[in-house]
């Protein structure tokens, strides 16, 4: 990535115990995931690269330097967004008066967001009129999120935007954040600690621990790797990208196809052929079998080769890396079951996934 179309930022700063070191590069297009449990240092990063926390370091936002070891760029002097878990709306004005607010203190020949286009993306269309304390907290987000839009930035950033919500409200703007990131060519630094979350929205990942970064790539890529903190986690796993081939009415199923296999899963109400969807395959929901056993209530059985297999941190229990043709997955196992079956790198196997979902 050349410094035009990146953002690079590098920052170091100390705290009563604890320090934040870090050296980054992230794409100028799409939604990076700064990932990592509660005190790792995601937000702080964040406020760093807002310029609301000075720390040492240097800041580059597609080739514009923001900060330098000589130079500061206040934070009403960058051009970004910044969107906080709560949303901070005026009260006393409805979601139009809300939404004109930054969008006619931005010059129009500098516009690049339109007012419809906002509205439209974040599904806001009849809810103009509507005052603030009418909404709920899904549709409240969703405006703080398009008045962020129609300040016309060239980041945006987003500290957890969800955590403050029900698990309904969660779901109710998951999509609108995805056509986001479809639609827009702003790049998207976004604060999580769900893994849920960020392997539903993100296409790159970088995971903090202690201040520090453990790991950052693409998201399908980063997710497959061993070394990776996410597989210490219950919910460990990889992403898969692929297209809804078919429609089962009769079992109210789909068929999911991807670079490696055909999966079957629940069907979602709004899912049409063709669509391209993103499932979680979670390591322990697969099995590993020697040979196909199509006479049991697994229905989803997909030939593999093992890459590499590693202990994992619970005694007693190993994680395997397999490709299913180019795609990776991971599988966890008891070390039991993987000397018994003489599992090693290169050995052809079928894994028997017990649940597939879209990711969400």
């Amino acid at each position: 990535m050349s410094a035009s179309d990146s953002i690079c930022a590098r920052f170091r700063c100390a705290f009563p115990g604890f320090t934040l070191n870090v050296d980054l590069t992230l794409p100028g297009t799409g939604i990076t995931a700064l990932f990592g449990h509660s005190g790792c240092g995601k937000t702080t990063l964040l406020r760093c690269m807002a310029g609301l926390h000075s720390a040492d370091g240097t800041m580059t936002v597609l080739g514009e330097p923001w900060q330098t070891p000589r130079t500061f760029l206040p934070v009403h002097k960058r051009p970004l967004a910044y969107v906080f878990q709560e949303t901070h709306l005026f009260p006393h004005l409805n979601v139009r008066k809300n939404l004109e607010f930054g969008y006619r203190r931005i010059p129009a020949a500098q516009r690049q967001i339109s007012f419809d286009d906002a509205v439209s993306w974040l599904g806001l269309e009849t809810h103009l009129t509507r005052m603030p304390a009418g909404l709920s907290g899904g549709e409240r987000q969703r405006v703080a999120i398009a008045r962020a839009l129609l300040t016309s930035p060239r980041l945006l950033l987003m500290d957890e935007p969800l955590s403050a919500l029900d698990k309904v409200s969660k779901q109710d703007i998951l999509p609108y954040l995805e056509r986001l990131r479809d639609a827009l060519a702003i790049p998207i630094v976004y604060v999580s600690h769900s893994t849920a979350e960020v392997a539903r929205l993100a296409d790159h990942l970088v995971v903090l621990e202690d201040g520090k970064v453990v790991a950052k790539g693409p998201m399908r890529e980063t997710l497959s790797r061993l070394d990776n903190p996410f597989r210490l986690d219950d919910d460990a796993g990889v992403l898969v990208e692929g297209t809804i081939a078919e429609l089962d009415e009769h079992w109210h199923l789909a068929r999911f196809e991807f670079n490696g296999g055909t999966l079957w899963l629940g069907r979602d109400n709004g899912m049409q052929p063709g669509d391209r969807v993103r499932v979680r395959l979670l390591a322990r929901d697969i099995s590993l079998a020697l040979d196909r056993h199509p006479n049991q209530s697994i229905q989803n059985l997909i030939p593999a080769t093992i890459d590499r297999i590693e202990p994992d941190v619970t005694p007693g229990i190993s994680i395997a890396r397999l490709l299913a043709g180019p795609t990776p997955v991971l599988a966890r196992l008891t070390t039991r079951a993987v000397d018994q079956l003489a599992l090693a790198p290169g050995r052809s196997v079928w894994m028997q996934i017990k649940s597939v979902a879209l990711a969400d």
